[in-house]
Order: structure tokens, then C-alpha cells, then sequence
């Protein structure tokens, strides 16, 4: 066979191997040569195990010594940057636009990213009040890898206290799962990087939840580590644990750090190389006061927002669940099945307002308009807030019977002709089948829309049927105000809402996951505390 064939063949077969690897292909599934090239300098252990497994390309780009097998990184990217390895026929331009570097665009290169000075080192970083003034020092991870070791070492943890709904308790004996698991709820005192790297050896690869509210290095905050470089300390700071955070998670955990504006950009492009791109799930606003107070002296649009960024360990072993929050009566639905327990073909629909109008002893005459003056002399100048917060109680009492008339989403041919027919024969209704993921349902149509019943709205909420909707990026619905006391710890400021951690452990955790917060900062434990978990044990490290 021709050498040129063999070359080929032998490309093709690398190709093809490399691109298994998500991480080395782009949204087109062309292979990214940057990508490669870079995690081939890092000597990634995945890359090396990828290459190892197919024997002609182990023969080309490794050396055995004595049964150990020697990568030769300058052979593999040497072969791998050569101009004729991936050429490009008839053209090297593709039909997007954007900026490029050396044929590739600037998001499909692995190469690009967030860089500081220290971003090679280890901080410390004590966060406690007796280490305020100690001199902080950046150990780099090449020229003094024996210290980081020593940091890194397992710590022993000391003066065990048990706090329990009937008080403070001795601790005789540590409760562990069937595989020798701590099953306590751990409130540890200590630096918080040593102890990840302390929990390492139980917990890798465990946590399903980390939620952590770091410092915002706002400048008034508790980070004040190092004046001149305040920033860059921050990143190394940030970096240093999300990487040891990472190694804690679950394959199918999530992580959640909530951030302002001051460092927003900065932890994003971060979060993106620690956990990859195509990891992050969502960035969450939420809504964390009101345009009052002190905050309108402030020039420019009032800051009332913070940030959360929502990432998995791997988006494809994640379970997503969907989330609801409660919202208010919507006036869309505004009709009621009057003979509901009848055949669909003999249903009579008649205005909600009509319907609870008479239940309260008040008959529609002539019209609605002459009806409310009627409703105005009975009830007062208030009559419209009595009028509807009585609606929204006879919606939710009486949910599979109140309906709306709406435009069907992406509606299939066959339903477009039931539409159609329906605009001609008034009031009367349609009944079609309609396809609801793994089973066939019942719709309706009438006069052109589909029926939506407001029972599909109503969730059970903290124990309460309420409306609902689904959740989106935007929180605004959690109170802020009045949270001072929450969990009998009173702070003041960086307080979050207990509503605010009970939603994302339930969208992402069920009973028994583990969950962590290695910011929790002034964290007590105290009565609130104790109701999730029979008991919490507090120690120092």
C-alpha cells in the first residue's frame, strides 16, 4: 500500500479516536486541534489512557522502558499541529462568522482563558477573625509542591459537640452508613481548604449538592486579603477550592455559588474552565431587595440583584426535576364548565365572574357594566379587590372546572383542521387526541382554542394547593425582608432566605444526599438547624 494511504489511514483512525473525547470536538463535530494540544502539554490523564488504547497509535507516540510506557509529547504535537494533519478541502472557512484564530474560533479554543498572576499557587486563605492579620502566602504549585502536600494533608478534627432538639449531647460514637460513610450532620470550625482536603478520603466523589455564598470582595466585605492584589488573590482564593469542590461531587451533582455584580464575570469564565462549559445549567437572578431606602441615593440603576450559577459535574448523568413557584390567580381563566360530570359535546361554559357574582347573591342585569354599580353600592369602594381575591378562591376550590381558551402550542395538521372546524360551529365542543410525552391524553377545542384547565396549575406547596408556574432564571418571588431571625442567629449582612436553600436542595437533592456549604461563614447550630437531620455534630479542624 502507497505511504500517502497508510498516512491517511492512520489520520483518519487518530481522528476518529480523539473525537470519542467531547471535550475535543465542536458544535459541528470537527475535531478542535487546540483542545488537543493543550491537554497533550498538561500530559491529561484521559488523553494518555484514549491514545493508549489503540496499539498503532500507543507504537507511534509512546516509548516502553523496562514494562512503563514514556508519552513523547513533542512527536504527538508535532503530528498533531502539522499543517497536512486535518487539512481542510476546497476551503478553511466555514459558514460562520466571528473572530478566529489559526482557523478556529475563539469559543472553540481550549486555550483560551481566564488568567492572573498566582493563578499557579495555593492560598490559604484563613478566614476567621484570628487569622485578620496574619501574612498570607502564595505557595506555587511547581516550585514548592511539598508544602501544598503538607497543607494538603489529612487533618485531624477535635472537639466533637452534638447538638440535638433536646440540647447539647457527648459524643460516644460517629453513626456511619453500610459502606463506613459518615452519616452525621458535619458543622465544621476551620479553614475550609483543608478541610475539603481532609474530606477527601471519605466524601470524593459523594456530595450531590454544594451551595456556597463566598465573599463578594466587595471591598467591605470579609475578604481583605493582600491590598495590591486583591483581585488575582480572590481568583486564587476561588480557584483553589472549586477545584477540590469539584472532586467532592457526585458525577450526577450540581453545584450552586452565588455571587454580585463585583466579581460576576470573573467567576464565570472560572466556574467554565473548572467545570466545563457544557456542564453549566443556568445563571439564576434573583431578586434580593426593593428600590428603597438608602439604596436610591445611589447613582444610576439601583442594585437589587445577585447572581447564582448553576453547574453539574456531568449534564448527562444529572436528573433534572421540574421546579414550580407559586403565583397569583391569572384572569386568562375566566370560564366555568357549568355540567362538568356531563359528555364533553354538552358542555356549558359561562363567565367566571358571572358564576361568583351569583353565588354571592348578586344577578346579572342587562349587563356587566350596570351589574358592578350594583356590586359598588353592596360592597363598598373596595369592591373590585373583594370581587377578585373572591375569583382566585372559587378558581383553586373549583380548579377542574375552570378554564381558559388558548392558542395550542406547535399544534400538529391534524389538530389545525379541528381549529378550523371549530370557528364555524360556535360553542361547540371538539374533542381530539393529544400526545403527552409516554401517554395519549383527551384535549378540547372550542371557537378556535384549546380548553386549559386551571387543575394543571395547582401544586401542593409547602403543604398548601397554590397556582403555580414553572421556574424560571429569574427568582423573585423569595422574600428578603424580615429574615433577620431566621434560625436564631441574627447577622448582619450576607444573610440569605432559608426559602432560597430549601429550593435548590429540592430541585437537586432527594432525602439522604449529601449537601454541602463550605462558605457558611457565621453558620450556628441552633433550632432551625436540627430539623434537617436528627442531630448535627460540631468540630474544629
Amino acid at each position: 500500500m502507497p505511504e500517502k494511504n497508510i498516512t491517511k489511514s492512520f489520520d483518519k483512525k487518530l481522528i476518529d479516536l480523539l473525537k470519542t473525547d467531547s471535550r475535543f470536538v465542536d458544535d459541528e463535530g470537527e475535531l478542535i486541534k487546540a483542545a488537543v494540544i493543550d491537554r497533550a502539554w498538561k500530559i491529561d490523564h484521559d488523553l494518555v489512557k484514549l491514545l493508549l488504547s489503540e496499539p498503532e497509535i500507543e507504537k507511534k507516540f509512546f516509548d516502553e522502558i523496562e514494562g512503563h510506557w514514556i508519552f513523547n509529547i513533542n512527536t504527538f504535537i508535532e503530528y498533531i499541529s502539522d499543517k497536512n494533519f486535518l487539512a481542510n478541502s476546497y476551503t478553511r472557512f466555514r459558514k460562520k462568522i466571528g473572530l478566529n484564530i489559526d482557523s478556529k474560533f475563539l469559543r472553540e479554543r481550549a486555550e483560551v482563558s481566564l488568567v492572573w498572576p498566582y493563578k499557579d499557587c495555593v492560598l490559604e486563605g484563613g478566614q476567621t477573625k484570628e487569622e485578620d492579620k496574619r501574612k498570607e502566602i502564595f505557595f506555587n504549585e511547581v516550585l514548592v509542591q511539598d508544602e501544598i502536600d503538607r497543607l494538603f494533608d489529612q487533618k485531624v478534627f477535635t472537639n466533637w459537640k452534638r447538638y440535638t432538639s433536646g440540647g447539647e449531647r457527648e459524643v460516644t460514637e460517629i453513626k456511619r452508613d453500610e459502606n463506613g460513610t459518615l452519616k452525621e450532620n458535619l458543622i465544621i470550625k476551620g479553614n475550609n481548604l483543608l478541610s475539603m482536603h481532609t474530606l477527601k478520603t471519605q466524601f470524593r466523589g459523594k456530595v450531590k449538592l454544594i451551595y456556597i455564598d463566598p465573599p463578594y470582595n466587595t471591598g467591605n466585605d470579609s475578604f481583605g486579603y493582600n491590598d495590591n492584589f486583591n483581585h488575582s488573590s480572590w481568583l486564587t482564593f476561588m480557584k483553589n477550592r472549586l477545584e477540590v469542590a469539584k472532586e467532592l461531587l457526585h458525577k450526577s451533582g450540581a453545584i450552586f455559588v452565588q455571587i454580585d455584580h463585583h466579581e460576576f464575570g470573573y467567576i464565570n469564565i472560572l466556574m467554565d474552565e473548572i467545570c466545563r462549559k457544557e456542564n453549566k445549567v443556568q445563571l439564576i437572578s434573583v431578586k434580593t431587595a426593593s428600590p428603597a431606602g438608602f439604596k436610591t441615593v445611589n447613582p444610576g440603576p439601583i442594585d437589587v440583584t445577585e447572581y447564582i450559577l448553576f453547574y453539574t459535574k456531568s449534564k448527562k448523568d444529572f436528573k433534572f426535576k421540574k421546579n414550580y413557584t407559586t403565583v397569583r390567580y391569572h384572569e386568562n381563566y375566566n370560564l366555568v364548565i357549568l355540567n362538568k360530570n356531563e359528555d364533553p359535546e354538552k358542555w356549558i361554559l359561562k363567565s367566571i365572574k358571572e358564576v361568583v357574582l351569583g353565588e354571592n347573591g348578586i344577578e346579572i342585569k342587562e349587563s356587566l357594566k350596570t351589574t358592578y354599580k350594583q356590586v359598588e353600592k353592596k360592597w363598598g369602594k373596595y369592591w373590585k379587590i373583594i370581587l377578585n381575591e373572591l375569583i382566585a378562591d372559587y378558581a383553586l376550590r373549583n380548579s377542574e372546572k375552570v378554564v381558559s381558551i388558548r392558542d395550542p402550542h406547535k399544534p400538529t395538521e391534524k389538530l389545525k383542521l379541528i381549529l378550523n372546524e371549530s370557528k364555524k360551529q360556535k360553542n361547540k365542543i371538539f374533542i381530539y387526541e393529544k400526545n403527552t410525552g409516554s401517554k395519549c391524553d383527551v384535549g378540547y377545542v372550542i371557537n378556535g382554542g384549546a380548553l386549559a384547565f386551571y387543575s394543571n396549575k395547582i401544586k401542593n406547596i409547602d403543604g398548601k394547593l397554590t397556582p403555580t408556574e414553572l421556574l424560571t432564571d429569574f427568582w423573585d418571588d423569595i422574600s428578603w425582608a424580615g429574615i433577620a431571625k431566621e434560625g436564631g442567629v441574627r447577622l448582619k449582612n450576607g444573610k440569605k432566605p432559608e426559602k432560597l436553600i430549601q429550593r435548590i436542595i429540592e430541585m437537586t437533592t432527594e432525602p439522604s444526599d449529601i449537601v454541602m456549604d463550605y462558605h457558611m461563614g457565621s453558620a450556628q447550630p441552633v433550632q432551625s438547624l436540627t430539623k434537617w437531620g436528627d442531630n448535627i455534630s460540631e468540630l474544629n479542624n
